[in-house]
């Protein structure tokens, strides 16, 4: 027998294990929520009924953990978590769909945190799709990331192949929030971008998943002469470099100009064959919408622009731009579709 004929197959026998063991939790996990499921139902239709009060919800945590004293998730607290969780999902059945998509601990964070139906399923599917855990996930709902992807400029729906324009629209915000960088309100290009590497991996948590970090100051040398992109990423499910410009003040017209420069350079000289072209964002500090959208029309590369800010909480001006309900349920069912369509991740 060969040593590396035996090693390949153990390394077979190891990956088919570890599968097992994975789709096996995974339906632990999700007859465990449909159990919560049915316990909630059973409790809120009881009390309907036979006009119970709340001592039913303590009294029956009480007799249940003593009937089963190593049986975790008997607690009143979680009890009246499976009736909320009925309750409020019952009757939505885009939210039904869904009950076994995520981890008990997930749905009793996204039960606490979110309100609207359509915000609950963005995270529901945020969390299958991306595998957050539950404190990334708390994260990502205290951040407004809903509201910032609800929200984003760019152009990519006239400048990205139908396959990865949906994918690259969820991949950009509007808005980052930069709340972990000791900076000043008055601070520099410099001061900004410093901040942003010596924090790199708050960065990278802050910008979502797939984003891996490629150089700061990344240099474009042509006839010799250097041009330097503030920030170079690469998103891996996109396979696309990132390009980012970093401005400090209002959005001006000519930026998306340097971005495209940028870009094309990139496009012909950096990235390699089997990848995509590269996508540009300018963050900076705020930006006329208006402005924004006239800069981007019938621009042929891929470019978005966003703002970020120093505290956790999405600016009010900004609230008054979110689309109507179709407008969110359809952005909403472009996530969707991206999640039916996706290759899971191992």
């Amino acid at each position: 027998m060969k040593t590396t004929d035996y090693a390949l197959f153990l390394s077979d026998i190891k990956a088919k294990i570890k599968q097992a063991q994975y789709e096996a939790m995974k339906a632990v996990n999700t007859q465990l929520v449909w159990l919560y499921w049915e316990i909630g139902k059973s409790i809120t239709e009881k009390q309907a009924q036979q006009g119970w009060g709340k001592s039913v919800v303590e009294n029956l945590a009480k007799d249940l953990q003593a009937e089963f004293p190593k049986m975790r998730g008997l607690s009143t607290t979680n009890f009246w978590y499976m009736m909320q969780f009925y309750t409020e999902y019952h009757s939505v059945e885009l939210l039904q769909s869904m009950i076994g998509e995520i981890s008990w601990t997930h749905h009793t964070i996204i039960l606490s945190k979110c309100k609207d139906d359509q915000q609950r399923r963005f995270y529901i599917l945020a969390t299958k799709k991306f595998g957050w855990t539950s404190r990334v996930l708390s994260h990502q709902i205290e951040n407004q990331t809903f509201e910032k992807y609800l929200l984003n400029q760019t152009n990519f729906d006239e400048t990205l192949p139908e396959k990865y324009k949906d994918q690259a629209v969820l991949a950009i915000k509007d808005h980052y929030n930069f709340d972990f960088l000791e900076l000043a309100d008055q601070h520099s290009e410099f001061e900004l971008e410093t901040a942003l590497i010596n924090n790199i991996q708050k960065f990278l948590l802050e910008l979502g998943s797939d984003f891996a970090f490629m150089g700061h100051q990344f240099r474009l040398p042509i006839e010799g002469e250097d041009y330097k992109i503030d920030l170079l990423l690469f998103h891996r499910r996109l396979q696309s470099l990132i390009a980012i410009d970093l401005k400090i003040g209002m959005f001006k017209p000519e930026y998306k100009g340097k971005m495209e420069f940028y870009l094309n350079v990139l496009n012909d000289s950096v990235k390699l064959t089997n990848e995509n072209d590269a996508i540009g964002i300018v963050i900076c500090r705020e930006k006329n919408r208006t402005v924004v959208e006239y800069s981007l029309k019938n621009t042929i590369h891929p470019i978005g622009v966003a703002t970020y800010s120093l505290t956790s909480t999405l600016p009010e001006n900004l609230k008054q731009f979110l689309p109507d309900a179709k407008r969110i349920a359809d952005k909403v069912d472009a996530f969707f579709k991206l999640d039916e369509d996706a290759t899971p991740s191992v």
